[in-house]
C-alpha cells in the first residue's frame, strides 16, 4: 500500500514539474514574440548617403616657371599653364582658354617689372618687340636713345641695320676760314665712335631677311655726354654714319685715354681764322 502511495506521489510531481517546464517554455516563447513584434514595429532609419562634394571652378593660366627680372627677355620656358581657382582669377591673368598660342606670341617679350616663381603673368607687365614701350625696355641702364636723320647718302647707303655700330661724323663750313682764304671751307670729323643703331625709322630688328634698310631716322644708343655732343652737332653741319666691321664693332680706341675721351665726346673743334678751338656742350 505505502509502495502504491509512493508512487503515485511520485508520478505527481513529475507531473507537475513537466507542468512547470511547459509553462515557462510558454513564457519565454511570449516574451521573446513579443520583443519581436516590438522591435518589428520600429523600423531602423536607412542610411543616409553622403552629400556630393561641390567641384571647385578652375581655369588654366599663365605663369611665371622661374624668377624673371626687370628688363629681361622671357622665353617659352619661363612661362607655363597652371590651374587657378576661377574666383580668384583676375581679369588680367592670361587664361589658355582666351589666349591658347600665349606661349608662342609672348616669347620674346620683355619685362617691364620682376616676376617670382608662380606668379601670374600679365601683358601689361611685358613689352612685345616694336610695341609701345620696347624701346626704354632694352635700353641699358644709363644710356639714351637719340634719333637723328639720315639718307642713303650719310647713311652708309641703306646698308645699316638694327644692332650695327657705327661712327657719326660732322661736316660743316668753317665760314671763318672761308673769310681768310676766299673760299669755301669745309671741315670733317669724327665726334662719335663704335656707337651701336637701335633702329632704323620703327625697325628695331631685321625681318623676313632683309640685308638693306632705307630710313630716314637713326636712333642710337648713347651715354648722357654723347647725347649732347650729337645734339650740338646737329646744330652745326651734316651727320654721317659710317658703319663698322661687325669684327671690330666691341672695339675701343686704344690710342685715346680715358680722359681724353671724356673731354672730347662732348666736344666739337671749330677752327677759326686758322685756329682750332673746342666748344663743349653744357
Amino acid at each position: 500500500m505505502d509502495s502504491a502511495v509512493d508512487v503515485a506521489a511520485l508520478v505527481t510531481v513529475k507531473r507537475m514539474k513537466a507542468a512547470r517546464i511547459v509553462v515557462l517554455g510558454v513564457a519565454i516563447a511570449a516574451g521573446g514574440l513579443a520583443a519581436l513584434l516590438a522591435g518589428g514595429g520600429e523600423k531602423a532609419p536607412p542610411p543616409q548617403a553622403a552629400a556630393p562634394k561641390p567641384q571647385l571652378d578652375t581655369i588654366e593660366v599663365l605663369v611665371a616657371k622661374s624668377d624673371i627680372g626687370l628688363g629681361q627677355v622671357v622665353g617659352a620656358g619661363d612661362m607655363g599653364w597652371q590651374i587657378w581657382p576661377a574666383t580668384a582669377a583676375s581679369p588680367t591673368f592670361i587664361r589658355k582658354n582666351e589666349h591658347p598660342q600665349a606661349l608662342q606670341t609672348l616669347a620674346g617679350s620683355i619685362a617691364r617689372a620682376p616676376f617670382v616663381v608662380g606668379e601670374p603673368m600679365r601683358e601689361a607687365k611685358l613689352v612685345r618687340a616694336n610695341g609701345s614701350g620696347y624701346m626704354a625696355a632694352i635700353l641699358p641702364s644709363g644710356m639714351r636713345a637719340v634719333s637723328t636723320e639720315i639718307s642713303p647718302e650719310n647713311g652708309a647707303g641703306g646698308f645699316i641695320l638694327p644692332n650695327d655700330h657705327v661712327d657719326v661724323i660732322l661736316t660743316r663750313r668753317d665760314r671763318a676760314a672761308e673769310k681768310a682764304a676766299g673760299v669755301e671751307v669745309h671741315t670733317s670729323e669724327t665726334i662719335l665712335q663704335n656707337v651701336r643703331v637701335l633702329a632704323i625709322d620703327q625697325n628695331v630688328e631685321e625681318k623676313n631677311g632683309q640685308k638693306v634698310v632705307v630710313g630716314k631716322t637713326a636712333t642710337l644708343e648713347l651715354a648722357p655726354h654723347q647725347a649732347e655732343t650729337l645734339a650740338l652737332s646737329r646744330q652745326l653741319g651734316t651727320l654721317s654714319l659710317a658703319l663698322r666691321s661687325i669684327t671690330d664693332a666691341n672695339a675701343r680706341n686704344a690710342q685715346a685715354s680715358d680722359d681724353d675721351k671724356a673731354n672730347t665726346r662732348n666736344a666739337v673743334n671749330v677752327v677759326r681764322y686758322g685756329v682750332s678751338s673746342t666748344m663743349t656742350a653744357k
